[in-house]
This record gives structure tokens, sequence and C-alpha cells, in this order.
């Protein structure tokens, strides 16, 4: 079992080059999935659609949710192509698993005003405050992950072209930034970066108050600090201004094709999403609005 896990854990870290999160992710699926088989002493090569099914059941049986359920059968899926890939096993137990369609959830996005309200947050007095200032307008420029955002080294960075070059699943993509972010980053890495690094050789664009590269808990807090200070309702994650670039970007005339591209989505399925908000949107203002609705 350990070595079949390991070939799945090798394949997506090099085959598949996915992100710290979705491996984490993965493998935690795929671990749950090994024991239950496990406790049931059937083998991982031996595993059938039913079992699969069984397990899908007793998961919703403990209260998982659908979406929960889905994942779980997917990542299941996922290992199991990687073994037939391989030669270990003959076929996908899991291919043939059908599972009630979950609705994707409309993402939470922010209003204009409640961006400009958040991103004013950070007081340029101190180190930490140009710094945190320059981080959430590049975040909300450019629509990266958090994953990648504390993944940026300076080489990345090109402010004289106004744009940022960013790596993600072995794929190169370059987004524009508006100048509010080149200001505030150009700020930044001149007058308060030197005075956080501890070496010259730190490549790292955002290090934390020690001078070493900034943590994704590091970060999390320091957004949920912001959004506590703005007095803002909405639950603000790091993919909330995600979101809400997309929106943002989609509502005011861009095209999905080019806001795939900067988000770096590999299928056009996952950028659609937006559309439905912004078609949800105007539902809303619809029925709000019009004396007969």
């Amino acid at each position: 079992m350990a070595d079949l896990l390991s070939v799945y854990e090798n394949f997506l870290k090099t085959e598949k080059q996915a992100s710290a999160n979705t491996v984490s992710s993965y493998l935690r699926d795929v671990h749950q999935f090994a024991a239950a088989m496990e406790g049931k002493d059937v083998p991982l090569a031996q595993v059938a659609a039913r079992d699969v099914e069984d397990y899908a059941n007793s998961l919703t049986k403990r209260g998982k949710s659908p979406a929960t359920v889905t994942r779980s059968v997917a990542s299941i899926k996922s290992f199991y192509t990687c073994l037939v890939d391989k030669g270990h096993v003959d076929q996908n137990p899991a291919k043939g698993v059908s599972l009630a369609k979950v609705e994707r959830k409309l993402p939470q996005v922010l209003t204009g005003k409640e961006v400009e309200l958040f991103l004013e947050q950070p007081e340029c007095t101190d180190p930490k405050g140009y710094r945190d200032r320059a981080m959430l307008e590049l975040l909300y420029a450019t629509g990266i992950r958090v994953s990648e955002l504390i993944d940026l080294d300076m080489d990345d960075l090109n402010l004289p072209g106004g744009v940022l070059r960013c790596y993600s699943k072995g794929r190169e993509r370059v987004i524009p930034l508006y100048p509010a972010a080149i200001r505030a980053l150009s700020e930044y890495i001149t007058d308060v970066r030197p005075q956080l690094v501890d070496s010259v050789d730190e490549t790292a664009l955002f290090v934390n108050m020690s001078g070493e590269r900034m943590s994704r808990q590091g970060f999390w807090k320091l957004i949920k600090h912001y959004q506590e200070k703005a007095g803002i309702q909405k639950d603000i994650t790091p993919h909330t201004l995600r979101h809400s670039f997309a929106a943002h970007l989609l509502e005011n005339g861009a095209d999905l094709r080019s806001i795939q591209e900067m988000l770096g989505h590999a299928d056009i399925s996952s950028t659609q999403i937006y559309s439905r908000l912004i078609n949800q949107k105007i539902k809303d203002v619809y029925k709000k609005a019009h004396p007969r609705a």
C-alpha cells in the first residue's frame, strides 16, 4: 500500500506539478480511502467499483457534505488513473462511480467600494504598513493565488514594464499591474524591503518582520486583521480578492479567455463561474429595481 501511495505522490509532484495544497488535499483523501480499504482487508490493487461506492456512501452516512464526497471520489479516481498509467492495476475502479451532481456555489466577491476600503487599511507609517499595502494591492491587481504570492521572487517583478511574471504548474503567465500597485510595490522595494531582509542573497519578494519569506499562515492573519479593521462583514480570504479581481474585470468588459489566462485556469469552465456570478447580480438588481418584479 505504501509503495502505491508513494507512486501517486511522486506523480502529483513531478508529472502533474500540482501545488503543495493540491498534493496535500489529494493525498489526504487517498490515505483515508486506503485506511478504509485496509480495515476491510481489501488490497488497493484489488479494489472494485463496489468498494468505492460503499466508501462514498459511508462518507455520506457520516454526515460529510456532497461536495466533500465528490472531491474524495475524484481524488480516488485520480489515484487509480495514475496506477493504470503506471501499470500497477488494469482498470480504474472509480471510473464508473456516479454521484449526485454538486451545484457549485457562486464565489463571494467584494464590491468596488469594499475593495477600496480594504486596500486602504494598511497605514504607510512603518515598514509593516508599506509591505502590507504592497501585498494587498498586488493580490487584487493580478488575481494570483496566495501560494503564488508568497512564492514570488524579486526577479518575477518588472516594475518599469508594469507586469508580473507568475509561474504555476510549469506554466508562466504575464499579468499587467495598475499604477497604484506599481507605486505601492516601488515604495516597498526601494525603502522598506532592504530594512527587513537579513541577507542581500534573499530572493523572496515579500518577507516577514524577521526577514524570512512570508508564510501562508502569516498572510492569512494579515487578511483577517485588515478585514476586522475595515469593519467589512463578509468573510474575506486571500481567494476573495482573486474572485473579486475576476468578477470586476468581467463586469467591466474583459473577455473570459483573457481572464482565464490571467488566473491560470487550465479549463475555461473554471472561469465561466464568474459569468454566472454577474448574471445572478443582474437578476438581483432587476428584482429589487423593477416595479413589477
